[in-house]
């Protein structure tokens, strides 16, 4: 079934310009499979699509690479977080990294495939990302990090 379903994905994904969870999850179920939110976004990532801009400046996702297996190089990763990161803060031991709408899920993705000292974890969503650091230092250090990365940098 899930071999089915990821296979389902990537044709949908080819045949329609889908840039949302939401209308991924809709074409999924017309075709038949009984999904939830969750096992969208699973599969989206271990599928590793990512969005990447059309040439009429929409979104759509797209496989990372025909390989399965992504890679990163430095300078990927500035060049997406530039693109996509709007603002990075924090408070206490939780960093906010405010993209562009629809950009968060490529930034965070980039981001998970470095090492960080003292990351705990990230949460992302459509336009914000969250990393959850282990003590409010680290957070205030990484914080300093990224702003680097940032077009105000």
């Amino acid at each position: 079934m899930k071999s089915a379903r990821h296979q389902a994905i990537l044709d949908l994904i080819e045949q329609h310009p889908i840039d949302r969870q939401e209308d991924l999850l809709a074409h999924l179920r017309e075709e038949g499979f009984d999904v939830t939110q969750a096992t969208v976004s699973r599969d989206i990532r271990e599928l590793q699509l990512v969005k990447t801009a059309t040439a009429d400046g929409r979104y759509r996702y797209v496989p990372a690479s025909a390989s399965g297996k992504v890679t990163h190089s430095p300078s990927r990763f500035e060049m997406l977080f530039r693109e996509s990161v709007l603002k990075v803060d924090y408070a206490g031991n939780t960093v906010l990294v405010k993209c562009f709408s629809g950009m968060a899920n490529a930034a965070c993705e980039v981001f998970d495939a470095k090492q960080w000292d003292n990351v705990v974890g990230t949460l992302s969503g459509d336009d914000t990302f969250f990393i959850l650091m282990r003590t409010p230092e680290a957070a205030a250090e990484i914080c300093k990090q990224l702003q680097q990365y940032t077009r105000r940098g």
